[in-house]
């Protein structure tokens, strides 16, 4: 017994000595082993003598004793060279052995110790972390980790770090991406707007806990906030949250029920198949996009943890780029016709000057909004309460047809999903979030634009209110909204685009009041008229005494103003004169004409002696 163990101490020691020997070269090689090889041919003279000789003596391991193994360990090797030692000090080869796969031999290893391994049985173990609770285990099939014989190879990097190839012809790159697509059998980019395995896998993360949680929900927005939403996903289907996230939301001012919170993710995630959603999504022509997506809004983080966790789109116009310049259009359902009117407005001048309209799609001053967006042939947003195939109202299918064709149909509500209450009034934080500023055409004192108002007052986004009649009860929201100096007095397009714009270059123009020819007359002038009375008559003295100016200035202006038709002289002195007002019918093509510019001359000198003539007044 003794001896025995004696000789396999030996046989051992020999061995190691080998395997330092051909793991220490300086120049790095490749080998194939001899059962590997997929030609089947034997090793050639351009390869080392010390492997023939090395792989023809281990194969007598098995019945060598101690004189065998002597003869072994006195074989003569060929001596380490001053390199060669220096690596194998530095140990080079306990990398190697450590970097090595349970799969592949060592070339130095004997042939007749080598066991067969047992058949891979399918894995029932739990996807880890990151893996979604949807993606079965792949048991069976070959994996990264695992591949036939004589299809890899080892090479020796500078420092000692393997790489794995597969070179059934050549040398070949694994591409891991592919063979991972390979195994799960799902096509790439199914429904997605990004590349990469990584980013499928965040989709498809997204898309399920869009199943799984309400819209806006604030604690499963921090939860994805400090970690990623595929371990979010796996959190909730083990049932048990992250420990520190916990202490964190049971220090809130109003801790929230976790436990109930749990159970309603868990029990919504288990029917939750976001395959099928992208897929579905895919076939309407509907994208989901999420944070970090080339064409998601930045500003949309400025909601914090009520972030949406994705958004469905469904349309031609980029989210992102429409809503660098928008403006949200809001109002009652309910809307009067001046409500209706001025909604059209607002939207085909914003349309026509380059801004954005972004709206519910409801009835009402929503509708007419988009209406008057889209004759501008400018795109516009439509954020709906339920999913992006669901037409609601329904009455409105042919505006959201064209508004797909010209704009995009958006929503955080994964597809299929039915609007509520509760879902219109979340929603209205996306259409504050989206744009500059919101505009409340009308609305009464309990609306749901007045919660869209709310939410931009909390951005600290712009608001404007237009005024209505003070007897109607659809404008009282905005009054108060003005009242309660929250939103600003707004009348007109070009009003809001000077409010949300840039300063210096969307300026609106100053309105002014409308100029008569009365008001160019010089204050003398003026005096004397006033002086002059409408019946009766009165002579130079007197009108000079009540105008307070001398008489030669009053003389001079009396025949100024009789010249220019404002006064004329009687039997009894100056009186003014009786105007007659004629209204002339105008053609038809006269309403498509612009009215002709009347306005007198602007020469001082000339209205110093010659008054304007009191016809000409509007």
């Amino acid at each position: 017994m003794g001896r025995e163990h004696g000789d396999e101490g030996a046989t051992t020691a020999a061995i190691g000595m080998v395997n330092v020997t051909h793991t220490t070269r300086t120049t790095p090689r490749r080998y194939l082993a001899p059962a590997a090889s997929s030609t089947g041919r034997e090793p050639t003279d351009a390869e080392p003598t010390r492997m023939r000789s090395l792989g023809a003596e281990l194969t007598e391991e098995s019945s060598t004793d101690a004189g065998s193994a002597a003869s072994l360990s006195g074989t003569d090797l060929p001596e380490l060279d001053p390199a060669e030692a220096e690596l194998t000090g530095a140990g080079l080869t306990g990398v190697v052995s450590a970097e090595a796969r349970p799969n592949r031999r060592d070339p130095a290893e004997p042939a007749s110790t080598k066991t067969k391994s047992p058949e891979r049985e399918p894995t029932t173990e739990a996807p880890a972390v990151g893996d979604p609770p949807w993606r079965k285990p792949a048991g069976g099939k070959p994996t990264s980790e695992e591949q036939p014989a004589g299809k890899l190879v080892r090479e020796e990097q500078p420092a000692g770090k393997l790489v794995r190839e597969e070179q059934p012809a050549g040398k070949l790159v694994r591409d891991d991406r592919a063979e991972e697509e390979r195994i799960r059998g799902r096509p790439a980019g199914v429904g997605l707007t990004g590349g990469g395995w990584a980013g499928r896998e965040e989709h498809e993360a997204r898309a399920a806990l869009m199943r799984a949680a309400d819209v806006g929900d604030p604690i499963m927005g921090r939860l994805i906030s400090e970690y990623s939403a595929p371990e979010a996903v796996e959190a909730i289907r083990a049932r048990s949250l992250p420990p520190d996230f916990v202490a964190k939301e049971t220090q809130q001012e109003h801790p929230p029920n976790l436990t109930t919170r749990l159970n309603a993710w868990y029990a919504r995630l288990a029917a939750a198949n976001p395959r099928a959603d992208l897929e579905a999504g895919e076939r309407s022509g509907a994208r989901l996009i999420i944070p970090g997506s080339p064409e998601w809004p930045t500003q949309l983080d400025q909601l914090g943890p009520s972030r949406p966790l994705g958004l469905w789109l469904h349309g031609t116009a980029d989210l992102r780029f429409s809503c660098l310049k928008s403006v949200a259009v809001v109002g009652a359902r309910a809307a009067t016709a001046y409500g209706v009117h001025l909604a059209a407005e607002f939207g085909v001048g914003l349309g026509e000057s380059g801004w954005t309209v972004v709206s519910g799609g409801a009835f009402g001053v929503d509708g007419a909004a988009h209406r008057g967006a889209l004759a501008t042939d400018w795109p516009t947003v439509v954020v709906l309460a339920c999913g992006v195939d669901v037409c609601y109202p329904s009455g409105h299918n042919t505006l959201f047809a064209a508004v797909r064709d010209q704009g995009v149909v958006l929503s955080e509500c994964p597809p299929g999903v039915h609007p509520t209450r509760a879902r219109f009034l979340i929603r209205n934080r996306l259409i504050a979030a989206l744009s500059r500023g919101t505009i409340v055409v009308e609305a009464a004192l309990r609306s749901g634009a007045l919660n869209t108002a709310g939410h931009a007052l909390a951005l600290n986004r712009h608001l404007g209110a237009v005024p209505g009649p003070v007897t109607s009860s659809m404008s009282a929201g905005c009054h108060k909204l003005l009242r309660d100096r929250k939103a600003v007095c707004v009348t007109s397009p070009e009003e809001m685009i000077d409010l949300v714009g840039v300063m210096g270059d969307d300026l609106a123009s100053h309105s002014r009041a409308p100029a008569v020819p009365r008001d160019k007359l010089n204050e003398p002038t003026r005096r004397v008229l006033d002086a002059v009375p409408s019946r009766g008559g009165a002579g130079p003295a007197s009108i000079a005494v009540a105008a307070g100016v001398s008489l030669d200035a009053a003389l001079s202006a009396l025949g100024g103003l009789a010249a220019a038709g404002y006064i004329e002289r009687t039997t009894n002195g100056w009186r003014l004169r009786k105007q007659t007002t004629t209204y002339l019918k105008a053609p038809d093509s006269a309403a498509l004409e612009p009215p002709p510019n009347r306005e007198p001359p602007e020469d001082p000198v000339f209205m110093e002696d010659n008054p304007p003539l009191p016809d000409e007044e509007p």
